[in-house]
């Protein structure tokens, strides 16, 4: 499997594309695309290598990562992924642009599929199994992808950090014992491709995260 990473918007979230070479399955993740041009940067990425986008999900759904969610649903015909419990803030998406002064088109919208702890997302032949990590947000989630070795943490875990809890349904002891018992447990080998910065290892965080 193989994974590239675009920067957007002002938050500067890391949107993932997924795919496995073999079938060009590919996964949107967290589609954060504020305006045409970045948006013109993923659709021309997915022309470019005849990707067929068969899956949209978001880790969370906090603003700044589901800009971009009804451009790909339209473009790509695919369904929104994505915990049930954080459905409250999409559908509040306008509220929040609102109290951070961002003028944004995109409609509040919520989750057309449920994904739980324990799922498996299959991108063509190779699984990417849902991990829940609640606490930045209450519904947050990881992708875990066991033979590939990496796993896409949204913003429950970053390098030599961990995601804020001041914001709706955040809780920070709730993140804490997630991370612990769901990320830390993977190998690690097992590389972090966060929602903001730059990539780190399990291993590394164990040892040198301050929060954790």
């Amino acid at each position: 499997m193989k994974v590239s990473r675009f920067v957007f918007n002002m938050f500067g979230v890391n949107t993932y594309v997924v795919y496995d070479p073999a079938t060009l399955e590919a996964a949107v993740i967290d589609p954060g695309m504020i305006d045409h041009a970045e948006t013109k940067a993923l659709e021309d990425f997915m022309a470019r290598n005849n990707l067929r986008v068969t899956h949209l999900i978001n880790t969370h759904m906090h603003l700044d990562h589901i800009f971009g969610n009804l451009k790909v649903k339209e473009r790509y015909g695919v369904e929104i992924e994505a915990h049930p419990d954080d459905d409250f803030l999409g559908r509040s998406l306008g509220e929040s642009a609102a109290r951070f002064h961002i003028p944004v088109s995109t409609p509040d919208h919520g989750v057309d599929i449920a994904l739980h702890d324990g799922d498996v997302i299959m991108i063509g032949k190779e699984p990417l199994e849902v991990l829940s990590v609640p606490g930045h947000s209450p519904g947050s989630i990881a992708l875990y992808a066991p033979e590939s070795g990496f796993v896409i943490t949204g913003d429950a875990l970053f390098a030599g950090s961990v995601g804020r809890t001041d914001l709706p349904g955040g809780d920070h002891a709730t993140l804490i014992s997630a991370i612990r018992n769901k990320l830390m447990t993977l190998p690690d080998n097992t590389v972090v491709l966060p929602g903001h910065g730059g990539e780190t290892t399990i291993g590394h965080e164990k040892m040198s995260n301050p929060f954790i």
